[in-house]
C-alpha cells in the first residue's frame, strides 16, 4: 500500500486504537458514574480532552513552562490526561470486581498513546528544525517585527513634526503677507505730507508754501507775476513749465532756447536745474 507523502503507516493502527479507546472509556465512565446522561457527558468530556491533546502534539503546539528552561508543557498535559483516564478505568474494574477489566482497561488508551507517539516520530522530518531552534528563530522574528513597528512609529513622529513645522512656516508667511498688504494700504490712505517749497526765484516777493499756508487768491498775486505770454514770461517760469512736462533737463533747455533764442544757454540750464531741484523737493515731501 502506497501512503501519501509525509504520512506514516502507523496512522492506521493509531486511529483504530483511538476509536476503540474512546468507546471503552465512554462506556466505563458511564457505568462507573451511573448518572445517565450526566455520566455520558463527563465521559465524552474526558475523551475529548485526551483526543485534543493528541491533535495538539501532532501539530507541534508548544506551551512554554513558566519555570525551568522553557520546556514544552503539551506532552506533560497529554500524559496527565492519559493517566487520569487510565486511573478511572482501573477504578471501574475494581468497582466491578473484575481484575481483568482493571488490568486490560487502561491498555487501550495507553496503547493508542504509544502508537500515536511512534506515528508522529515517523512523520517528523529528520532535517527539520528542533524546538529550540524554532524558538530562537521565533524570538528573532519577534525582535524584527518590534524594530519594524518602532521604525514606523518613529517615521510617523518625524512626519508629524515636519508637518507641524511646515504649518507654522505657512502661518508666518500668511501673517507677513497680510502685514505687507496692510502697510501698503495704510501708505495709500495717509494724508499727503507736503514739505515746504522755498521760492528761490523771488524770495522777497512770495513766502514758502507749506501745508498750513493757504493758497494765494488769484487777485492777490503781484501784477508782475500774473500769467503772461511766452514772450513776456521769465526764464524761471518757463523752466518750471518745461520741468513739469519733460523728464530730462536737456530737453527742457532746448525747448526754452527755441522759445527764447536771445537767452544764454548757460543761464537757461541753471534755471532748469534749479526748477528741477524744487520740483524734486516737492515730490519728496509726500508720505
Amino acid at each position: 500500500m502506497n501512503w501519501p507523502k509525509g504520512l506514516s503507516p502507523l496512522l492506521a493502527p493509531a486511529v483504530v486504537l483511538s476509536g476503540a479507546s474512546l468507546a471503552w472509556t465512554t462506556w466505563s465512565l458511564v457505568d462507573l458514574l451511573g448518572t445517565g446522561a450526566i455520566g455520558l457527558t463527563v465521559a465524552a468530556g474526558a475523551d475529548i480532552v485526551w483526543a485534543a491533546v493528541i491533535a495538539a502534539e501532532a501539530r507541534g503546539l508548544r506551551i512554554t513552562a513558566p519555570v525551568g528552561k522553557g520546556a514544552n508543557l503539551v506532552p506533560a498535559i497529554g500524559w496527565a490526561a492519559l493517566l487520569a483516564v487510565a486511573g478511572l478505568l482501573v477504578w471501574h474494574g475494581i468497582r466491578a470486581d473484575s481484575i481483568p477489566m482493571a488490568v486490560a482497561g487502561p491498555l487501550l488508551p495507553l496503547g493508542a498513546k504509544v502508537i500515536w507517539l511512534l506515528a508522529l516520530a515517523d512523520m517528523r522530518d529528520p532535517a527539520a528544525l528542533t524546538d529550540d531552534e524554532r524558538a530562537v528563530l521565533a524570538r528573532m522574528q519577534r525582535g524584527m517585527a518590534f524594530e519594524e513597528e518602532q521604525h514606523r512609529i518613529e517615521m510617523r513622529r518625524r512626519e508629524m513634526a515636519a508637518e507641524r513645522q511646515l504649518a507654522e512656516v505657512a502661518v508666518d508667511f500668511e501673517i507677513e503677507l497680510t502685514r505687507m498688504d496692510k502697510g501698503r494700504e495704510l501708505a495709500r490712505r495717509r494724508p499727503l505730507e507736503i514739505a515746504p517749497i522755498a521760492n528761490t526765484d523771488h524770495p522777497a516777493e512770495q513766502p514758502a508754501i507749506t501745508p498750513s499756508t493757504p493758497p494765494l487768491a488769484p487777485n492777490a498775486l503781484p501784477t508782475e507775476h500774473a500769467p503772461t505770454s511766452t514772450n513776456t514770461a521769465s526764464i524761471a517760469d518757463l523752466a518750471r513749465d518745461q520741468v513739469a512736462i519733460t523728464t530730462e533737463n536737456a530737453d527742457a533747455v532746448r525747448a526754452i532756447c527755441a522759445l527764447r533764442p536771445d537767452e544764454k544757454r548757460e543761464s537757461v540750464a541753471a534755471a532748469v536745474r534749479r526748477a528741477r531741484r524744487n520740483a524734486d523737493g516737492m515730490k519728496g515731501g509726500y508720505g
